[in-house]
């Protein structure tokens, strides 16, 4: 299954694939893989370049306006002044319009190359080399133009100076050197990083240069001088990053500790401010050409858009929160996602935005079978509640005592609505009609995180499973069945889960395992009673469909499985081109709705979807 095409489908380019019956949502700023390289255009669009070599365009607001297929061959990136082109390299130099997708040049680069830079100009492009070496190009003739010799350990990183006399290169040897272009003579040569340099930036005004280095500090260089005139060590044990704005006022900096630091003085260190928000390690960073946004992209596919001035993010959501679905029902059905700390809600016959659609920071959803009560959990400590036959009411806030809400689960009456509150291993099970709590279940998934939650088709019982991460023996998590009317466990399975589910009817417990296996324990004895098998990764969702037919499952490795537990066979397993977070089944059974990692939601026709 394509999801280039659901997101082309989406916005009219190509029909949909025959088993897709509806797209939700647009797609935000949210790749599969590493992105390598990021640049603002003249007209404030963001350019994204990835692992997998494809090229995305996004919209100031972080919506995807169009994308290429490159090559996945290339293993550097860089683009040129104002996202014109885009260079990659390998053994050899190919460079791409970016607005057309055209490949403008191709040329043989010789050693392998390691690193990449545009001269501000965009008339030449500096490579750096395994064997150490520099070479640089005419981009207009793809001729060699002249090679500086290296010193044996291959080239970390390049940066032209902005006037095009100077070309700094780092090497693996932790040196760094400035050449003279026009004489080709080497002017400046330094050893100060006690490890790895990962990238190097002039100011603007071409005064500095500033190095990033592993050794948890950035470097202000001055060719003339020996010595940095500063070292910015108030970094965590690497600096990965480094972008300077064109205006000169900011000089940015990302370390392993997800953070990018904003300087305004770096001679000085003098430091405007922190920015946090992204969850894994900051690869790339690039200023708009009026200097007043910043773009980041981490290692796990996350974009983010920061407005510099206030420090805030104005586009893109952390992984913080996996994307979450559930289907309410109705005289149309329709379909509650939260993505990024947004909820929606959708008609699931058309596509169209349904009430009631709140303005809330939201980490879960849920709906009661029935239909009468929508549930988002808040990314603060409440669960906001809508009593849908109530359309005027304003939500009830039900309260746990740390945020945020993590999971949510209905009973099957829709009369008890648990939440849990996962940073204190609390669930909280509430009255729906009198939104008072009736019971307050404490390490409730026994001393485990809190990663699934599910009633029994009975009402009677609650199964609360997550991961040990403390454990130090075979145990890697657990899972708690509690019997509600006695408030006692009924018996504890000694096995980690990421996700819950209940097959309706009241069979078995459906874990997916953290060994990417799902699991079905009888109901009843807690005995183990089938194993799926999935995929060597982490499994992210599981669903059983309401007929009992079907179990479903979403995982890390961008598949989809899908099983029948009466004997235990694989149907189908698709690969995806995005990972798919959350697996829901329709009333019905006739449908499977897909919550993917960009924001989108979609649904299939599961009779389809089964075909080979």
């Amino acid at each position: 299954m394509s999801l280039f095409s659901l997101i082309d489908a989406n916005r009219g380019n190509v029909p949909l694939p025959d088993y897709v019956e509806r797209v939700y949502g647009e797609a935000e700023l949210r790749v599969c893989s590493e992105v390598l390289a990021l640049a603002f255009d003249r007209d404030g669009a963001l350019w994204s370049v990835e692992e997998q070599g494809i090229l995305r365009r996004w919209s100031a607001q972080g919506r995807l306006q169009g994308r290429y297929y490159l090559s996945d061959l290339m293993t550097v990136w860089s683009f040129s002044a104002q996202a014109q082109y885009v260079a990659g390299g390998s053994d050899e130099v190919l460079i791409w319009d970016v607005r057309s997708g055209e490949c403008v040049g191709r040329w043989s680069g010789g050693e392998w190359i390691t690193a990449l830079a545009w001269s501000t100009s965009g008339a030449w492009l500096a490579s750096g080399h395994e064997d150490g070496s520099v070479r640089v190009w005419d981009v207009r003739r793809g001729q060699l133009l002249r090679v500086l010799a290296g010193r044996g350990q291959p080239c970390a990183a390049v940066a032209p100076s902005p006037d095009g006399a100077l070309l700094a290169a780092a090497g693996e040897d932790r040196h760094i050197y400035v050449w003279d272009l026009t004489t080709g003579e080497l002017r400046a040569q330094w050893q100060g990083h006690p490890d790895r340099i990962a990238a190097l930036t002039w100011s603007p005004d071409g005064r500095w240069l500033i190095s990033a280095g592993w050794d948890s500090s950035a470097r202000v260089w001055q060719v003339g001088q020996a010595d940095p005139l500063m070292l910015l060590n108030s970094h965590a044990e690497q600096v990965v990053a480094l972008a300077y704005s064109p205006d000169g006022r900011y000089l940015a900096c990302a370390d392993s500790d997800f953070a990018i630091h904003l300087w305004t003085d770096p001679v000085q260190a003098q430091l405007a401010g922190i920015l946090r928000g992204h969850a894994d390690e900051v690869r790339c960073l690039a200023f708009s050409t009026d200097g007043q946004r910043l773009a980041s992209a981490s290692a796990d596919g996350v974009i983010l858009i920061w407005d510099v001035e206030r420090r805030t993010v104005v586009a893109g959501g952390s992984r913080g929160h996996r994307h979450r679905l559930a289907w309410l029902s109705g005289e149309r059905l329709r379909l509650a996602s939260v993505f990024a700390g947004r909820a929606r809600l959708w008609d699931a016959e058309t596509g169209a935005p349904a009430e009631p659609c709140p303005s809330l920071n939201a980490s879960s959803v849920a709906a009661s079978p029935e239909g009468r009560y929508l549930a988002f959990g808040g990314t603060d400590h409440f669960t906001h509640l809508y009593d849908l036959s109530r359309p005027d009411a304003p939500p009830v806030l039900l309260e746990a005592t740390k945020p945020p809400i993590g999971q949510l689960a209905f009973a099957p009456d829709g009369r008890r609505l648990a939440h849990t509150s996962p940073a204190d291993g609390l669930v909280w099970i509430w009255n729906t009609a009198s939104a008072q709590p009736e019971l307050i279940l404490i390490e409730a998934a026994d001393g485990c995180t809190l990663e699934g939650l599910c009633f029994h088709p009975d009402g009677q019982r609650l199964a609360a499973g997550g991961l040990d991460y403390l454990a130090t023996g075979q145990r890697n998590g657990a899972v708690v069945v509690w019997h509600l009317p006695t408030r006692e466990q009924q018996y504890v399975l000694d096995t980690g889960v990421t996700a819950l589910a209940a097959d309706p009817q009241g069979r078995w417990w459906i874990g997916a395992g953290l060994d990417g296996q799902v699991y079905l324990w009888d109901a009843a004895s807690g005995q183990e009673a089938l194993v799926l098998p999935g995929p060597s990764g982490r499994l992210l969702d599981v669903a059983c469909s309401p007929c009992g037919r079907y179990i479903a499952a979403c995982g890390e490795d961008q598949t989809v499985r899908i099983w029948t537990p009466y004997d235990g066979q694989t149907r189908i397993i698709r690969e995806m081109e995005m990972t798919v977070e959350s697996v829901v089944f329709s009333p019905d059974s006739r449908r499977l709705f897909l919550g993917l990692a960009n924001g989108m939601a979609c649904a299939v026709r599961l009779a389809a979807f089964l075909e080979e």
